[in-house]
């Protein structure tokens, strides 16, 4: 069960390493001519997907935060209060990498 969870946490901070170095490669990506408009055509579709990504990936690690913090509320309900505050805190976190990553993948 260990090995499971270990592999889909490295699996998720890969797939945020990529997001984030797809997305600042073209919010990053400046040229000029023709040949520049056809990279900027592909830019803004890989932003696009980029953004699909980020989208997904907050979604499932808030997902998982609430399931988690429900899941040790039920266990021990005396401690509820200090779950919950940590998992307020904890999405807000994950929403704020969420807005820093749209904001780089966001085409100009």
């Amino acid at each position: 069960m260990m090995r499971s969870v270990y592999s889909l946490r490295s699996l998720n901070v890969l797939a945020a390493v990529v997001v984030t170095l797809v997305c600042a490669d073209v919010a990053s990506a400046q040229e000029d001519g023709a040949a520049g408009l056809a990279a900027a055509g592909v830019a803004v579709e890989l932003a696009y997907i980029g953004i699909g990504l980020t989208v997904i990936g907050s979604a499932f690690g808030i997902g998982r935060l609430a399931a988690s913090a429900f899941e040790g509320m039920s266990r021990q309900p005396e401690m509820a209060g200090q779950l919950q505050t940590a998992m307020i805190i904890a999405a807000a976190l994950i929403e704020g990498f969420t807005f820093y990553a749209l904001f780089l993948c966001t085409p100009s």
